[in-house]
């Protein structure tokens, strides 16, 4: 009875595991769109409430971590030189 207990338990950790993975893709790839999109806008060409929001996206963008930056752009086929 215990064997099949840990066999269920890694079976709904396997599938919870899956699901966050799917999750982080696709939060990769709105990082991802959301870098590429700031670096293709020049803020002065915004009004001003979008220019507000577009200044936290930009700082919440450039606090990620280098590799996982790097990771979100690769998951849109953007290049460093992009961002």
């Amino acid at each position: 009875m215990p064997d099949q207990l840990n066999k269920q338990e890694i079976a709904m950790l396997r599938e919870e595991l899956e699901m966050l993975m799917a999750e982080r893709g696709s939060l990769l790839k709105v990082v991802g769109a959301a870098a590429v999109l700031m670096a293709n806008t020049d803020g002065r060409d915004l009004p001003a409430e979008a220019a507000e929001a577009a200044e936290m996206l930009s700082r919440l963008v450039n606090a990620l971590p280098e590799e996982s930056l790097k990771e979100a752009l690769d998951s849109v086929h953007a290049g460093l030189s992009a961002a």
